[in-house]
This record gives structure tokens, sequence and C-alpha cells, in this order.
């Protein structure tokens, strides 16, 4: 996903290919709301701290067909202490809006990101 700077956020045009296939000539929800979860990622950019995502929800108002373009906006629209709340839209290239997302990301120090310790075991594996 490419993403630029927009006056109230950040933007991409976006379009999903056959390995996003969930029915035929349509994206899969989940690769629908990964595209929204990396565009916040990029919205973080515009606040200039670490977060990660607490929660994500996705609204699909239409469905994202494979090969289409679609318009991506997103912004981080409040922030209480170490809670970010942020909204994004996706539109089609008609103007529709196929979908929208919100999301909650908390703020983290850059040691949050540290690899685990070898001996670490990853979800009991």
């Amino acid at each position: 996903m490419q993403v630029i700077r927009t006056a109230n956020g950040v933007g991409s045009t976006h379009s999903f290919g056959d390995g996003q296939v969930g029915a035929p000539g349509i994206a899969h929800g989940g690769a629908v709301a990964l595209a929204f979860d990396d565009l916040f990622g990029f919205a973080l950019y515009t606040v200039g701290t670490l977060a990660v995502t607490r929660s994500l929800t996705v609204e699909y108002q239409a469905p994202f067909r494979l090969h289409q373009p679609y318009k991506f906006n997103a912004e981080v629209v409040e922030r209480t202490g170490r809670r970010l709340l942020l909204h994004a839209d996706g539109w089609d290239s008609a103007g529709r809006k196929a979908g929208s997302a919100d999301a909650t990301f908390v703020v983290v120090e850059s040691a949050h990101f540290a690899a685990a310790p070898p001996d670490h075991e990853v979800g009991g594996l």
C-alpha cells in the first residue's frame, strides 16, 4: 500500500488482487480489514507516536471488487492519554462508500517491539 499525507491524515489508492479473493470477484473481508489497519498504522505518523491496535471495527457497505481502485483515507480523530481513536473510509471509483473502519490504538514505548528472548514460547508452541 502506497500512502500519502493529506490535510487531515493519510490517504491511499489500493486495488485488491487475486491473492485476496473471498467470494468470486470480491476481496476477502479480512484483506479489507488488513488494508484499513495498515492505513491506520501510517496515520500514526501524523501524531508522531508508536502505538498498537487494540480494536478494529469494519463496516462493509458494499463489496470491495477485485482489480478495482479504491480510495482510502484515515485520520486520528481523538487522543486521550495513551488512547488514540482513528477513523477511515474506503470509496469506489464512482465515489460510493464501500466501507469504513474505526479503531482504538494504544501508545507504547519502542521496547514493546523488541524481539522476545530465544527461549520464549509463543502461544504455547
